[in-house]
């Protein structure tokens, strides 16, 4: 009678148990027709830090620009009917001090600004997981860039820490964010009052106007081309380091923001002097907060200051459509100078996680990146010892030459009144 009166708890825990325990599986393209997308973005709904850059949006056109030596390998990870892992990995070789290693990266790498890793297993299901990654994709590094965590809470890629021959968490960036509040309705003070005024005093002589865009599948492609073009003429283009330079990249973009503006997730800003866009900043807005991806500008234009005034145009745009935040999204570790930065309130960090394997490459490339960061602090004292070194003092004085007048040198970054946005993406 007893057992009678416990089956039902029995097969309630059995049941639990089963649910609990995740179960894995291998898919090769995120574009299949039979893939999970239901189950995929419920998961992205219950990763708190989710990004516009974990939209399946994003990942399949970035899986389409794929070269034809990189191979994605996609780990789902269940428990029950419902999705608890996803994690789209793309296997290359790539070289270190001329020597190829098989190296694993997560999709999108690296024109993703930020992404959440998309899990909720527990430590002993990620072990799981990096122990099935390995039979299948045997490689020397798997790193992932550009994750951002929950604050207050551990990682669940610290459990592979100790599961690798060589492990290791490094900080990417900080990214400056501003709340938005009434306050911004006021005229922001200080210098960037000062910046901002004569940047507007210059757009009344150019005769620029401002102009916000929320493209749609019908506008996003004349636009993307009218944008490309503003690129191609800026330093980027010319440096070759812009998002629409190389073929892989355009074709990746295009295919992205086509598919995010018909989900109304694309914004862009644009400065136009008699209907033709000089500069621009575009954007990717989700739940509220708004991710600053990208701007350039027309050399001709660069003593204008042209980014800031459009960064202005975000907050009011935000004031206008009760945004929460705009974000950098992106910028560099070091010397960064983006220009929310002097209106900040907040920062978030990125963080670049990379685990080497058991195998003899895995080991070998371990090594020595061990020893890099051992050497390089030293070997950066010797190269400025030796700059210094070689610096000799001028004890004569040259004569100033004569005046003749201001020299025609083409500007192709920001002047000295504009905020040096030259140096973000």
């Amino acid at each position: 009678m007893a057992s009678y009166t416990n089956r039902p708890v029995h097969l309630f825990l059995r049941r639990w148990a089963e649910r609990m325990v995740a179960r894995f599986e291998w898919r090769t393209s995120l574009c299949a027709p039979d893939f999970p997308t239901a189950a995929y973005e419920g998961l992205c709904g219950r990763v708190t830090d989710h990004t516009p850059f974990n939209t399946l949006a994003w990942l399949r056109a970035a899986e389409q620009a794929l070269t034809a030596k990189a191979h994605l390998h996609v780990l789902l990870g269940w428990q029950g009917d419902e999705l608890a892992l996803c994690l789209p990995l793309v296997a290359s070789v790539e070289r270190f001090g001329k020597l190829p290693f098989r190296v694993l990266r997560h999709l999108g790498y690296p024109l993703t600004d930020r992404l959440a890793l998309l899990t909720c297993l527990d430590a002993d299901s990620m072990r799981k997981a990096l122990v099935i990654i390995r039979r299948r994709v045997p490689h020397a590094m798997l790193q992932l860039n550009e994750l951002s965590e929950p604050i207050g809470e551990e990682s669940a890629l610290t459990a592979w820490m100790t599961h690798s021959s060589t492990g290791e968490r490094r900080l990417s960036c900080r990214v400056p964010v501003h709340l938005i509040s009434d306050i911004d309705r006021q005229e922001v003070s200080g210098d960037p009052r000062y910046k901002l005024r004569r940047a507007r005093k210059r757009m009344l002589a150019y005769g620029a106007q401002v102009r916000r865009v929320t493209p749609d599948a019908a506008t996003i492609g004349p636009l993307l081309q009218a944008l490309s073009a503003v690129e191609a003429q800026s330093w980027k283009g010319v440096e070759g380091v812009g998002i629409f330079t190389s073929n892989s990249s355009r074709q990746w973009i295009n295919l992205a923001f086509t598919a995010l503006a018909e989900q109304g997730l694309l914004r862009v800003v644009l400065l136009e002097v008699d209907g033709r866009c000089i500069s621009y900043r575009l954007g990717l807005l989700e739940e509220g907060r708004l991710y600053d991806y990208n701007l350039a500008f027309l050399p001709k234009y660069a003593d204008l200051g042209s980014g800031r005034v459009l960064l202005e145009e975000w907050i009011r745009w935000g004031l206008d459509d009760n945004w929460h935040w705009i974000d950098a999204s992106r910028v560099s570790l070091m010397n960064s100078s983006h220009q929310l930065q002097e209106r900040m309130t907040g920062q978030l960090e990125h963080w670049r996680w990379s685990f080497y394997s058991w195998r003899p490459s895995g080991l070998a490339l371990g090594l020595a990146m061990r020893l890099w960061h051992r050497l390089k602090p030293w070997l950066k004292k010797w190269r400025d010892w030796r700059a210094a070194a070689l610096v000799v003092p001028v004890t004569t004085p040259t004569p100033a030459p004569a005046d003749k007048g201001p020299a025609l040198i083409e500007k192709t970054k920001e002047g000295e009144h504009a905020s040096p946005s030259h140096s973000q993406r």
